[in-house]
């Protein structure tokens, strides 16, 4: 990155952060979820007694950083944490969250180029997260070859990069605000952004982008990121998975699948037929273009002789569902009543469900195994058929990332 972007994240921390409020919430999403790591690039069955080694690449104030080792010590898990990234200002926020934590003895921060990863922090790594990060490089290829000649043979990365159709707008302003900030301090740039968005007509496409909030709600430093930095871009579906190709690995899951599946959106069989053609990353652009929505792209990766294997199936009697963050009985209680739906980005997404979901939910407590599910499910149906509506179920709750797989041997 140049000494221009340096400098920004050294004014501007960003996300703003208060150390403080540790003491009171733990910020989790997605990637980097211990619970998404295990099920997406272990298949559900990594024994988390053994140690764990993970860098945060890029690490910003610290999101994935924190809630990674609070996971990591509250399961136990003997862990190495190292953070790494370019601004002090930023680490010292992300540092600070980790004392309040009282989890420093489990991080190690390093300050340099993701770039320099291989002499700063050389791992072998179980897990990479990079998360925000490579759509600022200059060379975004460069970056990401360089953190997955890191990982162990069997591990994974997650990633996240800017989608370019839910950023309507974004470049728009981006490209005005150099025309008015040439040569300009920051806090210069800064307020004649926040004139420019006052005086935005009503055609305007980032005034009629309601996805895109960081200009209105997250200070100083989200209006900085989001319209006056130096270095931005925005990938589709498919220019993404070439960049991570390009690096040895391969898309283990999008996350939140469901999105990136067209069935989720049409209802019209002879459409639906029509798209049984293409190949998966295929079918995954479509829905890019159909829902028109995506502000992010969320995906775990793995090395390529891996990457479709890594993945919890739901076909083994032995592997144990879950909700994370879902108390499925209580929400199959509710089934009656109402439809369930999960709202992304604006659009909302209806649950479909065979008419045995809530049987098959009320049994899921994080306990059962599938066939324990299997045997205690009234009425009673045999594997076949009970396979075949919980692979329903289970579409409709993973595809949102509500419902996950592990096992316990």
């Amino acid at each position: 990155m140049t000494d221009r972007v340096r400098g920004q994240y050294e004014a501007y921390p960003y996300p703003e952060r208060d150390p403080a409020d540790e003491k009171k919430r733990l910020i989790v999403g997605s990637p980097s979820d211990l619970r998404e790591i295990d099920h997406y690039l272990f298949a559900g069955r990594r024994d988390w007694k053994r140690p764990f080694r993970a860098l945060i690449a890029g690490g910003g104030t610290g999101d994935a950083l924190v809630m990674l080792a609070q996971q990591l010590a509250d399961r136990g898990t003997p862990a190495e944490l190292h953070y790494l990234d370019l601004s002090e200002a930023s680490a010292r926020i992300a540092r600070a969250r980790i004392e309040t934590r009282g989890l420093q003895k489990r991080v190690t921060f390093h300050r340099g180029s993701l770039l320099d990863a291989g002499k700063l922090a050389p791992g072998p790594w179980d897990y990479i997260d990079c998360c925000g990060v490579l759509h600022h490089l200059d060379d975004p290829a460069a970056g990401l070859k360089a953190l997955a000649a890191l990982l162990k043979p069997h591990g994974g990365m997650g990633l996240m990069v800017y989608g370019e159709l839910g950023r309507v707008g974004v470049y728009d302003a981006q490209a005005m605000l150099k025309d008015l900030c040439a040569g300009a301090p920051d806090p210069e740039r800064l307020a004649t952004a926040r004139a420019l968005l006052g005086d935005l007509p009503a055609t305007n496409r980032l005034r009629r982008n309601p996805l895109v909030v960081d200009h209105l709600k997250g200070g100083d430093a989200g209006l900085y990121d989001l319209l006056l930095h130096s270095r931005d871009r925005a990938y589709r579906v498919g220019e993404f998975a070439q960049l991570i190709d390009g690096a040895g690995l391969g898309i283990a899951s999008f996350i939140e699948s469901a999105r990136y599946d067209p069935a989720t959106y049409l209802g019209d069989a002879a459409l639906l037929e029509k798209l049984k053609p293409l190949s998966a990353l295929q079918r995954a652009a479509f829905a890019e273009l159909l829902a028109g929505n995506m502000k992010t792209h969320v995906c775990y990766a793995a090395p390529k002789a891996r990457a479709a294997v890594c993945v919890a199936r739901p076909d083994d009697p032995k592997a144990i569902p879950y909700g994370r963050d879902v108390d499925f009985p209580a929400l199959a209680r509710g089934l009656a009543n109402a439809a369930p739906s999960a709202t992304f980005d604006g659009l909302t997404i209806k649950l479909k469900l065979p008419a045995s979901a809530p049987a098959i939910l009320t049994l899921i407590d994080g306990k059962r195994s599938l066939g324990e599910v299997h045997v205690q499910l009234e009425p009673a149906m045999d594997w076949g058929k009970f396979f075949a509506e919980f692979r329903q179920v289970y579409a409709a709750f993973n595809g949102i990332n509500r419902m996950l797989l592990r096992h316990t041997g």
